[in-house]
């Protein structure tokens, strides 16, 4: 029995009074009244419904769609409006739209039961176990929503478990938003994914992508070697001969002169034809822009000191202190860490101080190098160095009596040229602390205001200050995640932003520093996810430099600070924006530096 639905609105004596007087109104001057157009949201739910109901009730159906051994009685229209390949199979010459019952190959009985409960609710219901096959009759029937739905939800439920299954399955429906999501997973537990079933059966190009990632975190680069054999050696016969070209994705220069030996005289190697060959052409070009592995490098806080081209690289918590020259070291006005671990310093020109040059560190020379840009038109200023999104921006704020004017320009790595932003125009007198980049935008924060530039849009919009209190207060400033960490001068007041909720909140200051204060620079930093900061301690008894320099570590769950009883060399730190930038090093790049202090038993 079919249920016709109809919807009734409560009448409104009111309204109905005032339409006639509007109708009265109008008699007169009809030919003047402009036609609309009125939709309506009930009817169109309620259609929907019906047609439901109509499914429920086997009512009017007219074909029978048969999916394996089970039968689904139909309605042709609904079909055709819901499904491209339906509309093709029943409005053309096709035998199939003069019969009464159409066989469908290649589905599942279940999965064509969900996706018939979609075409005549809207409502679609995905878990884990089914979302695959639901994606794959979804990709035959050729359902925009249900295929982006699927895709949308594997990428969501990534996890250890999951993740290579799902990039496999990524790989063959060309799905980049799953496929994104896995390879993190995947280079990151790589150890552990190389002995899984999962991986023996990935394919040649899957294989290579993962194995070609600079994020793997393996500590040697023999591990990337044995996760090769291994799947070699799983179906030998059929892929010995695919070995030559998978070798040049495995960075031999990472490894010893005994491990490449070894491998040399490896069986697959010995009796695989050309591997040899492929393997001493790559040692020998010795390709040094084939980066160390995420797993090999440790994260470093750099400090630059007084001394001439002497620097710092420090980890607190595993206790590394290691002490270098660095060579021809730039005259530094900006620096800047990039997402991609690469650091920049702009530099003034000599010839002319209105314009600065790019400087880029290569990590395996330990040398500053020209980055190869064009150069940068400034004028006198505060300069910052920022990168958002793998884009840099060079941010000048030109300070002025009762004014300021932020220009920012941004490079433009396709044309090599710098390209003008939209101003920023302040007024009254600021005191500017930071530019930094986090959750794809910049911020601009100095001692009583904010502001957000969004590249996207090319705009700034003002955002709500971290107004601590004093002059100078808002001293030094870091991202983490989505949020950004405030403190001042003495370190007595911290506080941390929340990108999304444009709200402040209050922080634990310095524990109970007694005779000690602050001196020169405290530095906020983020060191393997945690919140350090870096000061020089005075006592104010002594009337001098007490112990140094000390670096605390943040526990959020306890809001508290931590001594980390870092054992820093007493040279005289300059301050450089920002002060202690941190980048992941490959500790043998540095084998030619003084280190101070090889290993020491920090308090935890």
């Amino acid at each position: 029995m079919c249920v016709i639905r109809k919807k009734y609105l409560p009448f409104d004596p009111v309204s109905y009074d005032v339409i006639n007087m509007a109708a009265a109104d109008q008699e007169p001057h009809a030919s003047s009244v402009r036609p609309r157009s009125y939709q309506d949201e009930s009817y169109l739910h309620g259609f929907l419904g019906t047609m439901g109901d109509l499914q429920k009730a086997g009512v009017l159906q007219d074909v029978v769609i048969e999916v394996e051994d089970r039968q689904f009685p139909c309605h042709r229209l609904i079909l055709s409006a819901a499904s491209p390949f339906f509309r093709a199979m029943f409005t053309s010459d096709m035998a199939e739209s003069r019969q009464k019952t159409v066989a469908l190959q290649g589905l599942d009985t279940d999965m064509f039961g969900a996706i018939l409960s979609y075409i005549y609710s809207g409502t679609l219901h995905v878990s884990l176990d089914k979302v695959q096959p639901l994606y794959q009759a979804a990709d035959l029937l050729q359902l925009d929503y249900v295929r982006d739905t699927c895709s949308s939800y594997m990428a969501m439920n990534v996890e250890g478990s999951t993740c290579m299954d799902l990039y496999k399955f990524a790989g063959i429906f060309s799905l980049e938003i799953v496929r994104a999501v896995c390879l993190p997973h995947i280079t990151r537990n790589f150890t552990e994914v190389a002995s899984s079933e999962e991986f023996c059966s990935l394919s040649e190009n899957q294989l290579t992508e993962i194995i070609s990632h600079d994020e793997l975190d393996v500590e040697e680069e023999t591990t990337v070697w044995e996760a090769v054999v291994r799947w070699v050696q799983h179906s030998r016969e059929d892929r010995q001969h695919h070995l030559p070209s998978i070798l040049p994705h495995i960075r031999f220069n990472l490894m010893t002169s005994d491990d490449t030996a070894a491998i040399l005289e490896h069986p697959l190697v010995r009796e695989g034809p050309g591997s040899s060959e492929v393997i001493r052409n790559v040692v020998q070009k010795g390709n040094s822009n084939l980066k160390p592995r995420l797993g090999m490098t440790i994260e470093m806080v750099l400090l630059f000191t007084t001394e001439e081209d002497e620097v710092l690289y420090m980890n607190p918590q595993e206790g590394k202190y290691i002490s270098c020259s660095c060579d021809d070291f730039p005259d530094a006005t900006a620096l800047t860490v990039t997402s991609y671990n690469q650091m920049y310093i702009l530099e003034n020109e000599r010839e002319d101080y209105n314009k600065l040059s790019m400087f880029k560190y290569n990590h395996a020379e330990n040398v500053w190098e020209h980055a190869g840009m064009s150069l940068v038109s400034v004028s006198d200023g505060k300069d910052f160095l920022v990168e958002v999104d793998q884009i840099l921006y060079c941010c000048v704020a030109d300070l002025r009596e009762h004014s300021a004017l932020v220009r920012m320009s941004k490079y433009n790595r396709h044309t090599d040229q710098w390209q003008e932003c939209s101003q920023l125009q302040l007024h009254g007198t600021w005191h500017f602390s930071a530019a930094l980049s986090c959750s794809s935008h910049l911020y601009l924060i100095m001692d009583s205001a904010m502001h957000r530039y969004d590249p996207s849009k090319d705009c700034w919009c003002e955002r709500t200050p971290p107004n601590l209190k004093g002059r100078y207060s808002t001293f030094t400033t870091v991202a983490m995640g989505k949020e950004i960490f405030c403190t001042d001068w003495d370190f007595s007041q911290t506080t941390v932003y929340d990108t999304e909720s444009d709200c402040w909140q209050k922080l634990q200051g310095w524990p109970d520093p007694g005779n000690l204060r602050a001196s020169h620079t405290p530095s906020l930093f983020v060191l393997e996810n945690q919140l350090h900061i870096l000061l020089e301690v005075y006592d104010k008894v002594k009337g001098g430099p007490s112990t140094g320099y000390l670096v605390y570590v943040y526990d959020r769950s306890a809001d508290a600070w931590r001594d980390l009883k870092a054992m820093i060399p007493k040279y005289e730190y300059l301050a450089r924006s920002p002060l202690c930038p941190v980048v992941r090093m490959y500790l043998p790049y540095l084998q030619g530096a003084q280190i101070h202090i090889t290993s020491y038993g920090c308090q935890r």
